[in-house]
């Protein structure tokens, strides 16, 4: 049975936490009864989604958790991101479940067009930053002989597709980097897990194509895609297993897709 019962007052850390799936995620462990520190660059999106999370909290009923925090972080600042601790509250320096969600896609130019600014916003976002903050945490968690990570890896990592080669790149390395980190723990109780999700409806791909609503609104076109919900339950049902479980993987799509470039569009 699902039950949530042990994440009653843990501190989660959550990145990417202004919108979309970060900030669902946010919301459903605040519901669970946990503490979260949510950061991102938008401050104003992080303060709507600490609302968001006080008010699931209420719904949640478990009488437990209740504290949020939103930290402005930006993930491409390498010394911002190492010194990440010493911006949280005090009550949440102690944390118990890191969640790397902040990444990101730009463009769908193929290689040789892919703009250096791309390469370089995508590459610090998604494998830069994620290491620096989790090598932050990893100590932390190695010190209290305890603690989970969670990153936010994509089918894109496992199955690469035109137009997306540095993004691809950048999970498939978020893919290495989780599979051999949870090898490096394997004598210790801290767990490492990815959750690698397919088209999930998001502000993803209108930051991919910069702004264009209507090119983000045709990726969806034909097809009932992943809500940023459906990918929150799985990052708080992996965090809410018992200490001796580990999920190490998750790739979860929706029904009419079967790879990056199977989609059955009705």
């Amino acid at each position: 049975m699902w039950t949530t019962k042990l994440l009653h007052d843990k501190v989660v850390l959550v990145t990417g936490a202004s919108s979309g799936i970060g900030a669902a995620t946010a919301t459903l462990f605040a519901r669970a009864g946990a503490n979260v520190v949510l950061t991102a660059r938008r401050t104003d999106k992080l303060a709507e989604v600490c609302r968001a999370c006080e008010e699931a909290n209420r719904a949640g009923q478990t009488g437990k958790g209740g504290r949020y925090a939103a930290v402005s972080l930006d993930m491409t600042n390498t010394e911002q991101v190492n010194k990440v601790l010493t911006l949280l509250p005090e009550w949440g320096r102690d944390v118990d479940v890191l969640v790397n969600n902040a990444g990101l896609a730009v463009g769908t130019d193929r290689v040789g067009d892919v703009k250096p600014d791309a390469i370089d916003r995508m590459l610090n976002t998604n494998v830069h930053g994620l290491i620096h903050i989790t090598q932050q945490l990893v100590r932390e968690f190695k010190a209290r002989n305890s603690g989970h990570i969670i990153n936010l890896g994509s089918i894109a990592g496992v199955n690469a597709y035109p137009g997306g080669s540095v993004y691809c790149a950048s999970k498939a390395a978020l893919h290495s980097f989780t599979t051999a980190l949870r090898m490096e723990l394997v004598d210790t109780p801290i767990r490492v897990s990815e959750i690698q999700p397919g088209m999930v409806e998001t502000e993803f791909s209108l930051v991919r194509y910069r702004g264009d609503q209507s090119a983000a609104d045709k990726v969806y076109e034909g097809i009932e895609p992943l809500t940023a919900e459906d990918i929150a339950e799985e990052v708080v049902w992996a965090a809410s297993r018992k200490p001796h479980v580990n999920v190490a993987d998750v790739l979860i799509l929706p029904t009419n897709q079967a790879s990056s470039y199977h989609v059955s569009r009705k």
